[in-house]
């Protein structure tokens, strides 16, 4: 481990990284040792007893946080042109086609999420080496690739997020701004758990949630104490 800068030590000194808080009480911690400029971003880590190299266990989903994220969330809708003005109308950032799929083959990639058709997904598929390895891939799974686009757009505007649990067998997503209301980080932090606890896979032995945490922008992470959880 690097050596801890000031500002590091003194968030450490604000709490007891070796005890186990409430999501309640979390969420106040955070507020105290968060030192960034900006408003950060807060992040819920929940370590599931899966093996994500067996495609039965692997743990992959959406959930429409009640409170949002915080972020301004940059969407193109690759459509047929009878869609685009739905898609305009329901907020879509950029709207097109061809135009769009060239760009993205140049390099371009200045977006958070790409909602398209099943009727495109022919054109868009030869996109996935670029928009592969940076998690921009549509998929009907999380509901990118759909006929109503209008309506994924809202939902994805409104604070709909996909996850999927990494090799390590952990989900890591965000949950809200250091800004939010205290029972607004804990009313979206329980939705994305109680989503989690829905997806459990049916091949999954002995302990599904082994450890929860949250932490904000380069603060230390938070131990959640899983026994104030309700559903766990």
């Amino acid at each position: 481990m690097g050596k801890l800068t000031k500002k590091q030590k003194e968030a450490l000194s604000k709490f007891d990284a070796n005890q186990a808080y409430s999501l309640e009480q979390a969420a106040d911690v955070l507020k105290t040792i968060s030192y960034t400029k900006f408003d950060s971003s807060v992040d819920i880590d929940v370590r599931l007893g899966v093996d994500p190299r067996k495609a039965d266990q692997m743990v992959r989903g959406v959930v429409t946080l009640p409170h949002g994220t915080g972020k301004e969330v940059r969407v193109l809708v690759l459509c047929t042109p009878d869609k685009e003005a739905e898609a305009k109308e329901a907020g879509a950032d950029y709207v097109g086609l061809d135009e769009y799929i060239q760009k993205i083959e140049q390099g371009w990639t200045d977006i958070d999420v790409i909602i398209t058709m099943p009727s495109v997904m022919a054109k868009v598929g030869r996109l996935g080496k670029v928009l592969g390895p940076r998690g921009l891939m549509p998929n009907p799974k999380s509901g990118t690739v759909t006929p109503d686009v209008a309506k994924a757009v809202k939902e994805v505007k409104a604070g709909k997020i996909d996850f999927k649990v990494d090799k390590t067998g952990i989900i890591h997503t965000s949950v809200g701004k250091v800004s939010f209301g205290n029972d607004q980080l804990v009313a979206n932090a329980q939705e994305v758990i109680n989503t989690l606890v829905r997806l459990k896979p049916s091949s999954a032995k002995g302990t599904y949630v082994k450890s929860i945490h949250l932490s904000s922008t380069m603060s230390p992470g938070v131990t959640i104490d899983k026994n104030t959880i309700p559903g766990l």
